[in-house]
């Protein structure tokens, strides 16, 4: 026991303040779509597929031709466009222009989004933090077991009586174990996103993971060249031809000789906020190339592409975004005084005993 409580101290003590970066900035992401602020933010969702192509012909007018299009949403009214490098835009649902940025510190849901996922370090920060996820599993883990001893002294508190050393560790053992199966669900699905082969061996009583990620992966296919107008009113129609129900939610572009146009769309019954249901096409004709629905696929798929709604809170509406909120807000205050107590509020050592000692 002594050492499992020694592991959770200097690990909280070391990487106490990540997990409060992670945990703040999640409580922010959440509500994203609520305070992200540009003109026409809160229209309306428009559904008609003309209309839509309609827009996506003005925007790929443009000089400057998008990567991608994410098209707008029940709770954001505005279609976001990828340009590459850093760079993109924000677009009313006609497609015209209404805010735009050249790197992600132009805009705070943006570099937000990059610390959050990234600690602004790209693949590397990205890896880093499905490590920090997974550390935190063995502090919730390691937490309930050193916390099942003194289970009878437990008081639930929000924030410590006092900002003493003692005081503070025992809110930190209560109130994480109030708090832990919604933080255990917030690293697992962390770590599950941002390491695969977590993602693999959970997923792994559901099939292979080669079969499931395979659902997913595009046609091994050669489109032809992209041509200046695209019959983007056509594509829209194939689409909605597969599947009735779906609302649009990104188009790819293939900025590369021999790549297709893939549309993502999202189906009633899908989790995911931009769905997983695709459809390809060629780029020089509008031929569709395949179509594939999101809920037909293997299990494992199934499984793997409610992660990230469970872990953005992008289901269970109001209710399960607060949760996810006060799971963020926790641990952002569990990381930040356990970094204060390791570091600052040490136990002091004995002073030594000095004087003669009488024979």
């Amino acid at each position: 026991m002594k050492i499992l409580d020694l592991l959770h101290r200097w690990a909280g003590g070391v990487l106490g303040l990540v997990l409060a970066i992670l945990g703040l900035t999640g409580a922010l992401l959440v509500h994203k779509d609520a305070w992200v602020w540009a003109p026409g933010a809160g229209d309306a969702l428009v559904r008609d597929p003309d209309a839509l192509a309609d827009a996506v012909e003005r925007i790929v007018s443009d000089p400057q031709r998008p990567d991608s299009i994410i098209f707008a949403s029940d709770s954001f009214g505005l279609h976001r466009l990828r340009t590459g490098d850093g760079t993109g835009a924000y677009t009313d649902q006609t497609g015209a222009i209404v805010a735009q940025w050249q790197s992600i510190w132009d805009r705070p849901e943006l570099w937000l989004f990059d610390l959050h996922h990234y600690l602004l370090a790209g693949d590397v920060g990205e890896t880093f933090i499905g490590i920090v996820a997974l550390v935190g599993l063995f502090f919730i883990t390691s937490g309930l077991i050193m916390w099942w001893k003194l289970r009878r002294t437990f008081q639930f508190k929000l924030w410590p009586a006092r900002l003493t050393r003692p005081s503070i560790i025992r809110h930190h053992r209560d109130i994480g174990v109030v708090l832990a199966p919604v933080l255990f669900l917030s690293c697992l699905t962390g770590a599950m996103l941002t390491l695969r082969p977590v993602a693999d061996l959970v997923l792994r009583p559901l099939g292979p993971a080669s079969e499931w990620r395979a659902a997913t992966a595009p046609p091994l296919l050669k489109g032809g060249p992209l041509p200046d107008r695209p019959d983007w009113q056509g594509l829209f129609s194939a689409a909605r031809a597969q599947f009735p129900d779906a609302d649009f939610r990104v188009l790819s572009i293939p900025r590369q000789p021999g790549g297709l146009i893939s549309l993502r769309l999202k189906q009633p019954g899908e989790w995911l906020p931009n769905g997983r249901t695709l459809v390809w096409f060629d780029p020089t004709d509008g031929r569709l190339i395949e179509a594939r629905d999101a809920l037909t696929m293997p299990a494992g798929q199934q499984a793997f592409m409610k992660v990230y709604p469970l872990h953005a809170a992008k289901v269970g509406g109001l209710p399960y975004r607060l949760v996810m909120t006060i799971a963020g807000l926790g641990m952002a205050m569990l990381g930040t005084l356990a970094v204060w107590t390791f570091w600052f509020r040490r136990p002091k050592k004995p002073a030594p005993i000095t004087g003669t000692v009488n024979p």
